[in-house]
C-alpha cells in the first residue's frame, strides 16, 4: 500500500511539474506502481495474504473468548502462538 501511495504522489508531482520530479523520466515515476503489482502478485502466490487474514481472524476469536471469560469472572488466556 505504501508503494501505491508513493506512486500517486510522484504521479501528481510529475503531472503538476513540481520540484525535481518534473524532470524525471516517466519510467521512474511509474516504477512504484509496477513494484506494487509485483508485491501483490507475490503476496497472493506465496499465501502471505491468506496467512495474515487467518492470523487476524484467530486474534479476533481469542479476544472474543477472553471478553466472555472476563464477563463470567474467569482469567483470560493469552492467544496461542502458531508454529511454522
Amino acid at each position: 500500500m505504501y508503494l501505491l501511495g508513493i506512486g500517486i504522489v510522484l504521479l501528481l508531482m510529475k503531472w503538476q511539474e513540481i520540484g525535481p520530479v518534473a524532470t524525471w523520466s516517466w519510467w521512474i515515476v511509474l516504477a512504484p506502481f509496477g513494484a506494487a503489482m509485483a508485491w501483490w502478485a507475490w503476496a497472493d502466490w506465496s499465501g502471505y495474504t491468506k496467512r495474515k487474514a487467518m492470523e487476524r481472524e484467530d486474534q479476533r476469536k481469542q479476544d472474543r473468548i477472553n471478553r466472555q471469560r472476563e464477563a463470567i469472572g474467569q482469567k483470560a488466556r493469552p492467544a496461542p502462538t502458531r508454529r511454522r
